[in-house]
């Protein structure tokens, strides 16, 4: 019988042999349990309805739809939990398109087993999840932009807005900030959109990775 902080989560990947391995590592732990796997897009978008998991490990390169496409329509179709990418591509432009949709996180599948189990657990906490080679790569991807109009301007921003960067840079959720600054997560999420805007970047990641840069999480 699971208890009460058991994250339980969806696989949706086409390879059987790498479901069942993943399956085959969850079986081992107490506090992540599988409540489902799909093998289409199509299937995990039935199961996400369903069975409402908490985190869907989300593979990118799958027939009929993609990764990205189905993450969007999970999103769209208001599914609140976390996704994490699952993939072997570590190129630039995928992982930035991941995240810039709305991944949660985004994973090499030749990582360490021990390694995936603790970042599939920093994930359902609510932290953002990157594989550590990838890191420097969204730093550069991040620094590359350099030839946009408007350079990111921390002095734009009000002290509530900085605070709430500061979080992201450590890769809190909306609902973790909300509870830390206590204030409501709707309002974590407008002061995000208005922080965004200021600053002329994309996406929360990419706010989390200036962040970083400029020393802010300190």
């Amino acid at each position: 019988m699971p208890h009460s902080d058991t994250a339980r989560i969806l696989i949706i990947d086409d390879h059987p042999l790498l479901r069942r391995g993943v399956i085959q590592l969850l079986e081992l732990e107490d506090d992540l349990m599988l409540v489902g796997e799909a093998g289409t897009p199509a299937e995990g978008l039935r199961l996400a309805d369903e069975r409402d998991p908490d985190l869907i490990l989300l593979d990118l390169n799958m027939p009929d739809m993609d990764g990205i496409a189905t993450l969007k329509q999970l999103r769209h179709n208001e599914f609140a939990g976390r996704i994490v990418i699952f993939t072997v591509s570590d190129h630039e432009e995928d992982v930035v398109a991941a995240l810039q949709a709305g991944a949660d996180g985004y994973l090499l599948k030749d990582m360490d087993p021990d390694d995936m189990l603790h970042q599939l657990r920093q994930a359902a906490l609510g932290r953002m999840v990157i594989s550590d080679s990838l890191a420097s790569l969204l730093a550069e991807a991040l620094r590359n932009q350099k030839s946009q109009p408007v350079a990111p301007d921390i002095h734009s921003l009000t002290q509530r807005e900085k605070e709430i960067l500061r979080e992201l840079a450590e890769g809190l959720s909306n609902k973790l900030i909300a509870r830390r600054l206590d204030i409501t997560e709707g309002t974590v999420k407008v002061h995000v959109k208005h922080l965004l805007k200021k600053l002329n970047l994309r996406s929360r990641v990419e706010a989390a990775v200036w962040a970083v840069q400029e020393g802010l999480d300190r």
